[in-house]
Parts: C-alpha cells; structure tokens; sequence
C-alpha cells in the first residue's frame, strides 16, 4: 500500500478580465450588488478566437504542473479530467488532453461532478495510486461558462457569478505513509439535483430533433438554473460536516488545518465556514475575488496560487473541500 503525494501544480486563466463594471454595461447590475451577495470583483472570460476551450485551457495547466513534478510525460500512467463544460457532448476532454500532451496510449477518464469534480478526480487518483495500480496521475479541472451563460438581465443572478480557468495536480507515489493524502471523501444528494442544474442538450426529457424543430429563443432550459439560497443553505451545512469528516477519519483536529482550501463557489460560504471553524485569515485561501466561480477548475486554481505564494510548506495539513450542483460534495486531508 501507498500514499499519493501532489508533486506538481499549474493553472492557466484567459488574459480578458471582466469587472463587474464591465457587466453593469450589458446587464441591470452593478459592482456593490454582485459583491455584497458573492464577493466577486472580477473574473476570466475567454474571447472569440484566443484560442482557449476547455481543453485547451486544462493541456496549458497541464504542461505547468508537469513541469514542476519533474515527472516524465512518458512516465504519466491515467489522465482524469474533470469538467461541466466539455468541449464536445462526445468525446469528453480526457482524450483530447492524452492527444495533444502526446502522452502514451494512457486511459483517460472523465468526471462530471461540477463544483466537486476535482476532489471527486483526486479521490479516483488516489485510491489508483494507493492500490499501486498507477505511479503517475495527471488531474485536471477546467471551465468554459463565458459562452453558456444567460448574458442579459434576465440571467443576472447566475451569470455574475462564473468565470473561466483550469487548474491541474499530478500525483505521484508515496512511500511515506505520514505524508500525502490521508484521506479522501464523497458524499452525493441526488433528490436535489433540479435545484443547480443546466437541463438542455439533454436526452432525459427533450430529444435534440425536439429542440431544433422547437427553435425557441426564449428556451432557458440551456442556461444554468440556481435556487440560490437552498444551494447556500445546503452548502454550509455540507462543507462543515465533510471536513470535519476528513479530520476524524486523519486523526486530526480543526487546530490542526494550516491551511483550508474551499470550493470558491461564493466568498460568504467560505466566511460562514472560516468563522465556524474559527480559523484565521492565514488559514483559509480565497480567489473569488478575482476569478469568480470556475467550478471544477476553482480548487486546482486556489490551491496553485496558495502553494506559489508560499501559503502552503512541507509538514502542512491542507484540507480541500466542495460542494456543488448534483447535490455532490467531498473532501480531501493532504499532509503535505
């Protein structure tokens, strides 16, 4: 049996930023309605012909943490790409990431698990590497919401809050039981699915010859829908219960997070938590700010950042936790 260690980081976000300013333009808000409710200042959209989708996007976070691992690309074992925003319906970008890195003829998987994608992903990567399976896991989270999103007043309330990015961890083997993750879980709440969800293109209820045939520009089935408070309420309770999940099961106590790195769904959930836990601003890493929401890709960004700016040091116990649209949510104890 083996531990998994992160031994590389990387993100890569689009150069265009988008203020809220900048929305208040397009949409009846404005910069004090978007902060006081989320916290987000700014975010990452990509603009037409930058070249950056979702793949793309996840292969340039991809070449950063691979670098920094001082793995081999030959010696990448599996590819795990998380993501609600595929650049496709099919293939998923897994594929597309083991082609362009020209990576080996590695397996490639891809989890659709929104906000929690990522812990999902680093929790498949883990138990692969622990059972010796694989040596060398290259993870991924990156997203495209810019083009899928409800830009009109109409949509303001889900809209302000995405951003696009992708963030990317190689894990690797340890053979050093007291160091790496100790512990990873996941948890899902399917009964309120309906309550964060994009419903089209979808097979479960409206053919695409429907849709076509329909042709409906008032159609707001492809845009994300959000009951914002039942999501919030929802989350504050999860976050709380799963990292004090993970701390139990590592033997750990709350004392003993260096640092805390939550989902950056929105800034006053993770003030909820900070303050919950009592922990310190030294403790907790916050991106919203600037990044808005990027799902999949908002832990790998935030744990980057926190890991270059020196927040993050050997001998540290670092907890990730998310939440998010399924209801999914999970949780990951790393000693780093």
């Amino acid at each position: 049996m083996y531990h998994s260690k992160i031994a590389g980081l990387g993100y890569y976000v689009p150069e265009n930023r988008v203020t809220n300013d900048d929305l208040s333009k397009i949409i009846d808000t404005n910069d004090e309605w978007i902060q006081e409710r989320t916290g987000i200042q700014e975010r990452r959209h990509i603009t037409k012909g930058d070249g950056n989708t979702t793949t793309t996007m996840g292969v340039k976070a991809a070449k950063i943490a691979i670098e920094r691992s001082g793995v081999a690309k030959e010696d990448i074992d599996f590819v795990i790409f998380a993501t609600l925003s595929p650049d496709y319906y099919f293939p998923g970008p897994g594929v597309l990431v083991q082609r362009d890195l020209g990576l080996n003829t590695v397996g490639a998987l891809d989890v659709r698990n929104q906000c929690s994608g990522f812990v999902y992903a680093l929790s498949i990567a883990d138990q692969y590497i622990k059972t010796g399976m694989y040596k060398n896991i290259l993870i991924i989270g990156s997203e495209v919401h810019s083009t899928g999103l409800d830009m009109t007043t109409r949509g303001r309330g889900v809209s302000v809050i995405f951003g696009d990015g992708a963030g990317a961890a190689v894990l690797s083997r340890e053979e050093d039981l007291s160091k790496g993750i100790l512990s990873t879980h996941l948890h899902s709440e399917g009964q309120y699915a309906e309550e964060l969800i994009v419903k089209a293109p979808g097979m479960g209820g409206r053919w695409v010859t429907d849709i076509i045939a329909d042709n409906d520009p008032n159609d707001e089935s492809y845009f994300p829908y959000m009951n914002g408070q039942f999501v919030f309420k929802n989350a504050v309770v999860r976050f709380s219960e799963v990292i004090m999940e993970g701390l139990k099961a590592s033997n750990l106590e709350v004392s003993d997070i260096d640092m805390l790195i939550p989902h950056q769904a929105n800034l006053r959930i993770s003030q909820f938590i900070q303050q919950k836990f009592k922990l310190t601003d030294d403790q907790v890493y916050n991106n919203i700010q600037k990044y808005g929401n990027t799902t999949a890709a908002s832990i790998p960004i935030a744990l980057t950042e926190a890991w270059e700016q020196g927040k993050i040091k050997s001998g540290d116990t670092v907890v990730l936790a998310a939440f998010g649209s399924g209801f999914t949510w999970g949780s990951a104890v790393i000693k780093w």
